[in-house]
């Protein structure tokens, strides 16, 4: 999960919503990558799209069985049905969307039984630092202080 708030400290960066995926087979990181909907102009620029993406190049195949995907925020219901059509064995999550996650918040996608295939799903990883850059992040672009930072 360290290497996903890696990513989103990029988009963070970039002035996108921090959030950031990897997807990883045994050990080695295959696909990796944050938000770019605004650097794109694309709607479909998540973080768990293009980390997918990459790792299916790396694999040449869009069949991501036997790999993992961390990223730092409950995915969207297109990123969780992304997620699910590439099959990855398992999802690991940081903060929840109480907005639009699709990953047991609001809608439970990844482990829906009427789907072709569930993805072992797991959320609250590393939480704290998650929800943090984020609540950051909306912080300063509504030109709110910080905590701490005085009034």
């Amino acid at each position: 999960m360290r290497l996903a708030l890696a990513e989103a400290e990029r988009a963070y960066e970039e002035g996108e919503v921090p959030v950031g995926a990897v997807v990883v087979k045994g050990d080695r990181v295959i696909g990796r990558g944050y938000n770019l909907t605004e650097r794109m102009a694309d709607p479909t620029a998540h973080a768990e799209i293009i980390a997918i993406t990459a790792a299916a190049a790396a694999l040449e195949s869009w069949r991501l069985e036997g790999c993992r995907m961390y990223v730092t925020l409950e995915p969207c219901p297109m990123c969780a049905g992304a997620i699910v059509n590439a099959r990855l064995d398992a999802l690991l999550f940081g903060a929840y969307d109480a907005r639009a996650g699709a990953a047991g918040t609001l809608f439970t996608i990844t482990t829906d039984t009427r789907l072709n295939h569930q993805v072992e799903t797991l959320g609250g990883v590393l939480d704290d630092d998650c929800a943090g850059l984020l609540k950051a992040f909306f912080r300063t672009r509504r030109g709110k202080p910080s905590p701490g930072e005085g009034a």
